[in-house]
């Protein structure tokens, strides 16, 4: 129980702390929108230059602890503010366009890149003596090293560009308008398999790497020997002792991925002009959409930290260790 009220009691201290720094870090950059607007119009009078920073709404009342008050309220109730470079939708409006792009593309790929790498990394580390097992597990640790964007750009050229037998970007068929339709589904997963297999391929040696590690230090307990002792079958030792507990350190990387998955895969969307959140952050910055870039930033701070307690509550499950600590 103690453990429990200590792990809350860390999640609200640490989204507390999120808020003030999302608050303070946009304040801190250059320009605004408005100022980009009136350089580009040329000169213009004073009234002409209020009316356009007011209509912008960068023109916040009150000191610096004034706004913060006024931005807790307003998260309070829901509101993130305008996105000013989606005027006059609200930041929520365009965070709910882009979100199902981003968690279908990027959360569905780093599932079956954990999924892959973790029964691949138990069956290397239980066949290590087999020269297939480091041949494998040296391909895909060659191609972790690979950027996501040049093995993107890869991908798009031989499969997109050269052999067109994927689109070169986007996430759906413009023409399909019926967004519920099963010609739409085909198309998105078309769309999205090629940034995909980018973002599951490139992960994948991370989690063979990290599980291997972890089977190895398990596989030298004592009570992998006394299992073995006992006569029980090798199924039973590899899955039931071993695997099991080799996954604990895991899941915290896992959660965390996860976590990550709502700012969507920068560099991998913007090689496939996906329409997800790593994407419109890329164009929220570019256009100085400060309320945008609060609220992406935002939502994927509270989804990491929300991420690491469930999987301290995991951990917590599934290690008696933890229990009695």
């Amino acid at each position: 129980m103690k453990y429990l009220i200590r792990k809350v009691a860390w999640l609200i201290l640490a989204i507390f702390i999120a808020l003030i720094i999302n608050f303070i870090l946009p304040r801190m950059m250059p320009g605004d929108p408005a100022s980009v607007l009136i350089y580009q119009m040329g000169r213009m009078d004073q009234a002409s230059r209020t009316a356009i920073m007011a209509s912008f709404g960068v023109e916040a009342e009150g000191n610096i602890f004034q706004q913060f008050i006024t931005y807790l309220g307003s998260l309070g109730r829901g509101n993130l503010g305008l996105a000013l470079s989606h005027y006059p939708a609200k930041v929520t409006t365009v965070l709910a366009r882009s979100i199902p792009w981003t968690i279908g593309l990027v959360g569905i790929s780093t599932i079956i890149s954990f999924i892959l790498g973790t029964l691949t990394g138990i069956e290397i580390a239980w066949k290590r003596g087999n020269p297939f097992s480091s041949i494998f597990l040296g391909l895909f640790l060659f191609i972790r090293s690979f950027p996501f964007f040049w093995f993107g750009l890869l991908l798009v050229y031989f499969f997109a560009f050269r052999n067109p037998w994927f689109p070169l970007g986007g996430g759906s068929s413009a023409a399909i308008a019926d967004r519920w339709s099963l010609e739409f589904v085909r198309s998105v997963i078309f769309h999205g398999f090629l940034p995909g297999m980018t973002i599951a391929i490139t992960s994948l040696g991370y989690w063979l790497l990290l599980v291997r590690n972890n089977m190895f230090n398990v596989l030298a307990e004592d009570y992998i020997t006394v299992a073995e002792a006992k006569g029980l079958s090798w199924s039973r030792i590899k899955y039931t002792y071993a695997a099991r507990n080799a996954l604990l350190p895991s899941i915290t990387g896992f959660a965390m991925q996860l976590g990550f998955v709502v700012g969507g895969s920068l560099l991998t969307e913007m090689v496939f002009s996906y329409p997800g959140v790593g994407f419109m952050l890329y164009q929220a910055i570019q256009q100085r959409d400060y309320p945008l870039v609060q609220g992406i930033f935002l939502f994927i701070t509270i989804a990491v930290l929300v991420a690491n307690f469930l999987a301290d509550m995991v951990v917590l499950a599934l290690d008696p260790r933890v229990r009695r600590g």
